[in-house]
């Protein structure tokens, strides 16, 4: 299986590190949007959404991401990532709009009010995960076919409609392969089946 980063911003290698991990796991570096055919799934990383957002539709990566999840294919946005994916950001139209979310940009401060916290996840493990953010972004309201998979307090940091996962946190900077697993397994394997 081959699980493709978008590679035109952002925190990439961290993604493709935690990926190489996981046994039977192939990655690839998605540079130009024809990489699209040759993947099973897409990470969106974290990094500056605005400037990642730009370089898509520089380079084409609107519609052929769009088609991408229109023929089935899953995808996983993890901070900036889960701003591009999303229908509103800050109420304004997102970029993506793949998942019927809300978004609030640097909801939990600036750089420097970064932070990480353990938190055990039913869902997707028994064990504590680490869950850092970095700048992260909130979910401020879901459409009625979204499902909320975590809160922090009172504050909805990952969700899911259909095939398209959001991460406001960043999975990839800490030592677990749990929630890449977690995506690989419960999106793209039961996509398959």
């Amino acid at each position: 299986m081959k699980i493709g980063v978008l590679d035109i911003q952002g925190g990439v290698e961290e993604h493709v590190n935690i990926l190489k991990k996981i046994e039977n796991i192939e990655v690839l570096k998605v540079k130009y949007p024809k990489d699209l055919n040759n993947i099973d799934g897409l990470i969106i990383p974290g990094g500056e959404s605005t400037t990642i957002s730009k370089l898509m539709k520089k380079y084409g990566f609107i519609e052929a991401i769009k088609n991408f999840s229109k023929n089935g294919k899953s995808i996983w946005g993890t901070c900036a990532g889960l701003i591009l994916l999303s229908n509103k950001v800050d109420d304004e139209d997102g970029t993506l709009k793949l998942i019927d979310i809300d978004v609030s940009r640097n909801a939990f401060g600036s750089q420097i009010n970064s932070f990480s916290c353990n938190k055990i996840v039913e869902k997707i493990s028994s064990i504590p995960l680490e869950l850092i953010f970095i700048r992260a972004p909130i979910i401020k309201n879901v459409g009625e076919n979204v499902k909320v998979l975590i809160r922090l307090e009172d504050k909805i940091v990952a969700a899911k409609q259909n095939n398209i996962l959001v991460t406001s946190f960043h999975p990839e900077l800490t030592n677990q392969t749990l929630f890449h697993e977690y995506f690989i397994n419960n999106f793209i394997k039961a996509k398959r089946s």
